[in-house]
């Protein structure tokens, strides 16, 4: 009969886990302490760990696996947790986690962990373990969970991994967070936006061209892979690459090798890890992208959430981005009112729209809470995207200008306020307002005095 070991300073929660794990046709060790929990499996045979994260004694759930491991790696560890973030969630599977899941957990999932648990070995780790972590990803929901835990299984092997989500939720951030848990994390990180540099410069932004090789090219560039290597290249939108760089993108992950535009091969040491918010199979389809780049790329998927499929994680998110953007001495707070708005708009724009929402809120009210009445004008207009039949363009124009005009109003028309409020150059508040065709008249009586020369 298997032998599942208990490991939890809760004495309550200890003894139900161990009298269901019995009721399931299981032995049951207990512990109460990372410590004992070792003396435990030294001396005795265990088939399984269900391993608390957080325990006093000086030694959590984390390093208690961290030790499991170094001693054997087939033995399958669960961490269990009421306290799960992203960072203990990516670091245990990591290291090598059968699994990673949130207290309390029921009997019938109990049930089938235990069979999956005996049913295979545990995950095995691949490198050193990395004494800290990097960038966070904000979010306990379900569906951000399991991209954490992927997060955790891929960090140390170069196998490329394609990140899939829409616009807005957060693809580069993932792809720092396989980047700073993995064992690359010592080297670069280098990031290209295939949508934004032109087809006829792609090819010497990633490969590097040599002095000379054409008009313009006044020096040598190793380009971005080689600018990469020995940690991580970053290729987001990649959907949007030209069919031309394609092949030769290709041939790079295929080969290891670069051809600077006017040079000789070279050899890289980059992983690669890319990104796109379009449907690459559809692309696929419509011979508009590669099919065997396309398999090459998807070797390991992520597929990111759109914010509206994990609510739970709106309130910790705009919480987050208050504390970032608040300034010295601030302490504005989201209302309950202001609260309940956020998780009962639709998002379209995503976590972008919800960071933007919060530090654009931090900038124009001026008193300590933020209220309902302070966010419904930009969540309006948000929500007018899809039902007026926008493109992405003329919604980003119809919500500045409905920015510039409130901000101007709430400034009497001073423009030098508003730009300062605004965050932005006072020159550049003059040209949207010419843009948009905005008057001091519009605004205010009260424009601000004419300035002697223009702003520099």
């Amino acid at each position: 009969m298997p032998t599942i070991l208990i490991v939890d300073d809760d004495a309550a929660l200890r003894d139900s886990l161990a009298e269901t794990v019995h009721d399931l046709g299981y032995q049951a060790r207990l512990a109460t302490s990372g410590r004992e929990a070792l003396g435990v499996l030294a001396s005795n045979e265990i088939h399984g760990v269900l391993l608390d994260l957080r325990m006093p004694g000086g030694m959590d759930g984390i390093e208690v696996l961290r030790r499991i491991r170094a001693q054997t790696n087939g033995l399958p560890v669960v961490i269990l947790t009421a306290f799960a973030g992203a960072e203990n969630t990516i670091e245990a599977m990591r290291i090598g986690a059968f699994d990673h899941l949130t207290k309390p957990i029921g009997r019938q999932e109990l049930r089938e962990l235990l069979a999956r648990m005996l049913a295979r070995p545990a995950a095995t780790p691949s490198g050193a373990v990395p004494d800290g972590a990097g960038g966070t990803l904000i979010g306990s929901s379900e569906p951000m969970r399991r991209v954490q835990k992927t997060i955790g299984l891929a960090a140390d092997s170069d196998t490329t991994v394609l990140i899939l989500g829409e616009t807005g939720t957060g693809k580069e951030l993932v792809a720092r967070a396989l980047h700073e848990h993995g064992r690359r994390k010592h080297g670069p990180f280098v990031a290209v936006n295939c949508a934004a540099i032109p087809a006829e410069l792609l090819e010497s932004e990633l490969f590097g061209h040599m002095k000379g090789a054409f008009t313009g090219a006044a020096a040598d560039r190793i380009g971005a892979f080689r600018e990469a290597d020995g940690g991580t290249l970053f290729l987001d939108e990649i959907g949007d690459m030209p069919a031309t760089m394609q092949a030769k993108i290709l041939r790079a992950l295929q080969e290891r090798i670069v051809t600077p535009v006017g040079g000789k091969p070279v050899a890289v040491d980059a992983r690669v890890i890319a990104a796109t918010h379009r449907d690459l199979p559809n692309l696929v389809k419509q011979g508009a992208f590669r099919e065997d780049l396309f398999y090459r790329l998807n070797v390991v998927p992520i597929v990111l959430p759109p914010l509206r499929e994990r609510r739970t994680d709106i309130t910790p998110l705009a919480e987050h981005f208050l504390n970032a953007a608040r300034t010295h001495g601030d302490t504005k707070q989201l209302s309950a009112a202001a609260a309940t708005l956020l998780l009962e708009h639709s998002w379209p724009g995503n976590v972008r729209e919800l960071r933007n929402v919060i530090e654009c809120a931090c900038v124009l009210v001026r008193g300590e809470v933020i209220d309902a009445g302070d966010l419904d004008m930009m969540l309006r207009a948000a929500d007018s995207m899809p039902h007026d039949g926008l493109d992405l363009p003329t919604a980003i124009a119809r919500l500045e200008e409905a920015m510039i005009r409130k901000t101007l109003a709430a400034c009497g028309g001073n423009r030098a306020e508003a730009a300062r409020r605004l965050n932005i150059h006072r020159q550049l508040l003059y040209t949207k307002m010419q843009r948009y065709g905005l008057s001091d008249e519009d605004v205010s009586a009260n424009p601000t005095p004419a300035v002697g020369k223009a702003d520099s």
